[in-house]
């Protein structure tokens, strides 16, 4: 196929794409096109598409104008500088969730309290995006991902598997009072991108793609935060900190949970990308 062929069937899928109400139904058609061919989407205009190309693309395109997340259909997800296997039963990372990582990473190498070897737990890992991104940039680190869907520790696995064979996976609950307890007042860090969003049935279609119990968290989306704060107290050392990405109709109410505990100095606040409040941070007080 050549190059001016092959845009013209990119730009007939995009308009597909856009007629199905996909949000970004250029950026999907190139991305598709580029993982089928095998390039990356800047060179889609060197490309040499194969014989059997359209059947196959026309093919994907339905499955993402279906509203399959185009995710599922790549087997990946962008993470940082790397590509976690994702599908049917895992949360798919998004990109908000990179600030908490970046800021857990420099938290760890600026902290200056910080033993040589921190333990750092991950509730809620999925995937692994926070617990591998962690393990990477601070190999001295001891990090545990906890999760509990078999399903996800499926992709949890593999992925740790392909980039961070040292983290440990421990299949349990966030809000579990047990979890953990050989690690009672040893944790350096906590993290955690827990399922945060209000019950409601109004969302964009891919969400629903995701396992309900890692999206949303009762009628308040607050569930699972209310329960993880006090594990988080409980396995952090004095002057060990806690990370918690939230809604961003939630920040208050995050907030409060944390500073209600009794166990935190004051919570800070940290925005995402969009410059809305995403995340709330604390350090446990000393005793």
């Amino acid at each position: 196929m050549k190059p001016s062929s092959l845009c013209d069937t990119i730009a007939r899928a995009t308009q597909t794409l856009a007629g199905a109400g996909v949000a970004s139904p250029e950026v999907d058609a190139r991305l598709l096109a580029a993982h089928l061919i095998g390039v990356p989407p800047m060179q889609l205009m060197f490309a040499d598409a194969p014989t059997d190309f359209d059947e196959a693309y026309a093919k994907l395109i339905a499955r993402r104008a279906a509203r399959e997340p185009l995710q599922h259909i790549i087997g990946t997800a962008p993470f940082v500088d790397i590509d976690l296997a994702v599908g049917p039963g895992v949360f798919i990372p998004r990109p908000e969730t990179e600030v908490l990582a970046q800021w857990a990473v420099h938290l760890l190498s600026d902290d200056t309290t910080s033993p040589e070897s921190p333990t750092v737990v991950d509730l809620g890992s999925g995937s692994g995006a926070l617990a591998i991104t962690i393990a990477r940039a601070c190999p001295r680190a001891q990090v545990i991902a906890v999760e509990r869907s078999p399903q996800a520790r499926k992709y949890l696995e593999r992925n740790v598997g392909d980039y961070a064979s040292s983290i440990r996976i421990v299949p349990g609950d966030m809000t579990d009072p047990e979890l953990l307890r050989e690690l009672d007042g040893a944790v350096d860090l906590v993290v955690t991108n827990p399922p945060y969003v209000p019950e409601t049935g109004d969302l964009d279609v891919e969400v629903y793609a995701d396992p309900h119990e890692a999206v949303f968290s009762g009628a308040d989306g607050m569930h699972a935060i209310r329960g993880l704060v006090p594990v988080a107290a409980r396995l952090l050392r004095p002057g060990g900190h806690l990370g918690i990405e939230h809604d961003d109709s939630t920040s208050e109410a995050v907030q409060d949970v944390v500073r209600d505990h009794g166990a935190f100095g004051p919570p800070s606040v940290v925005e995402d990308l969009t410059g809305r409040a995403r995340f709330v941070m604390a350090s446990k007080l000393a005793r």
